[in-house]
C-alpha cells in the first residue's frame, strides 16, 4: 500500500516547539475529525488504536526529519500533542557527548 502525499517532504518547521505543536494539533484534527488541545490524551480521549500510534510515528519521522527508535517508541511519548512536540524537539537536538564523526 502506498501512502499518498500531496506534498514533498517538508523543510523542518524550525526550532519553534509551538509551531510543531500547532501542526500536530492540525494533523490530529484532520485525521480524527475533532479538535484537540495540547494536553488532550490522544488514546484515552478518542479510543484511537495502536495502529494510529504507528501512523503518528511515521508522521513525526517524515514531517520533522527525526528517527523514532528503541525507548522512544513508548506510548507515553505519543499520548498528547505536547508530549510528541517534546519528543520531536529532543530528537532534533544533537546528542550530548555523541561521537564527533
Amino acid at each position: 500500500m502506498t501512502m499518498s502525499s500531496d506534498r514533498a517532504v517538508p523543510e523542518p518547521l524550525g526550532d519553534d516547539p509551538g509551531g510543531i505543536e500547532n501542526e500536530l494539533l492540525k494533523f490530529l484534527e484532520l485525521r480524527t475529525g475533532k479538535p484537540w488541545s495540547p494536553d488532550m490524551d490522544v488514546f484515552g480521549s478518542g479510543g484511537l488504536s495502536s495502529l494510529f500510534a504507528m501512523e503518528l510515528v511515521v508522521h513525526l519521522e517524515r514531517t520533522y526529519g527525526v528517527s523514532v527508535r528503541g525507548a522512544d517508541l513508548q506510548m507515553e511519548h505519543f499520548r498528547t500533542a505536547r508530549r510528541m512536540t517534546a519528543l520531536v524537539d529532543r530528537l532534533r537536538r544533537p546528542a550530548a557527548g555523541g561521537t564527533g564523526g
